[in-house]
């Protein structure tokens, strides 16, 4: 079961509606809304890896800085500084690109997708978003003694780790896992749970892995997305939020006094996220700013001239 979330409205006529379901948590993690089939296991795609970045710090990855922890948490845009900070990490383990096995991409950022273009270069493993991740899974696969190969089957170590994290974090019985984009198992969790995760990363204390990755995904917005990424823009405009986004319209955040919030757009379409995500903001009682006015309720453009507004539907959210 889902819900009317967010409205496309040009020249006055309302031009289509998004569904979802969402939950907001208050600061004792009980829900102030829920919308929807909220205590069912979705796929959360890459709003995962924050549970997957902390299974590697209780196995032994220790990052160089918080940007090293950053990248092998991010959906990455395949920018200069990102493919950079992935280099490093496989380099300080003594692997090369090859060892990824996420597959060849090209960056998400257009910028950096036409250098690549325009350098006649082919498509490549350490471009693809989920690239730091993969990097990192390797070096705590070398920490660990277990072998790289075969990193991404589920019955292998390093993924047996992750699915007893994500169980100890959730609280939910293990479930049949789907395979991500980027080839590595991917676990179904309920958007109320997945919202209890964030709200435990945001209130653990400082200097567990589960704070550690917060704090990391906090100092680095940019890494962890890219230029005008969803991530970073939200977090820029709300001190203190930690958030991820996760493929097919899946969100999941928290503040620091641990009140969170996740939900998932039933088409996935990426136009709905911002107004729904600053919808929730507002309703959770953040000081409001330019920012996030801005945010909230991003243009149809018609001819280059502002038509129409993409917004939450009043009174739902």
């Amino acid at each position: 079961m889902s819900v009317e979330l967010v409205e496309v409205v040009r020249s006055g006529f309302r031009e289509c509606v998004h569904r979802g379901t969402v939950v907001v948590l208050d600061a004792a993690s009980e829900p102030s809304l829920a919308l929807g089939a909220v205590h069912l296991p979705i796929f959360p795609r890459s709003t995962n890896k924050p549970m997957q970045a902390i299974t590697l710090l209780r196995n032994g990855f220790e990052p160089v800085d918080d940007a090293e922890l950053a990248i092998a948490t991010a959906s990455h845009y395949g920018e200069p500084d990102h493919v950079a900070l992935v280099r490093r990490l496989l380099d300080r383990f003594g692997f090369d690109e090859d060892a990824l096995a996420c597959p060849p991409d090209l960056p998400l950022d257009e910028r950096a997708r036409a250098t690549v273009l325009a350098g006649a270069q082919e498509p490549r493993r350490i471009y693809m978003n989920c690239s730091g991740k993969h990097a990192a899974m390797l070096a705590t696969c070398a920490i660990n003694g277990w072998p790289t190969e075969g990193y991404l089957d589920q019955a292998h170590p390093l993924q047996q780790a992750v699915i007893a994290t994500v169980a100890d974090l959730t609280g939910e019985p293990e479930a049949d896992l789907g395979i991500d984009g980027c080839g590595l198992p991917i676990i179904p969790v309920s958007l109320v749970n997945l919202a209890r995760v964030f709200a435990t990363m945001a209130t653990s204390d400082p200097g567990s892995p589960e704070r550690r990755v917060a704090d990391a995904i906090r100092a680095h917005p940019r890494v962890i997305s890219g230029t005008n990424g969803p991530d970073l823009l939200t977090m820029r405009a709300t001190p203190g939020l930690v958030c991820k986004i996760g493929a097919d319209g899946v969100h999941a955040g928290a503040l620091p006094d641990g009140s969170a919030f996740a939900y998932k757009i039933e088409d996935g379409h990426d136009r709905a996220r911002m107004p729904l995500t600053l919808a929730i903001l507002h309703r959770m009682g953040v000081d409001w700013t330019d920012a996030h006015t801005e945010l909230a309720a991003p243009a149809v453009l018609g001819g280059g001239a502002r038509v129409g507004v993409i917004r939450a539907i009043p009174g739902v959210v």
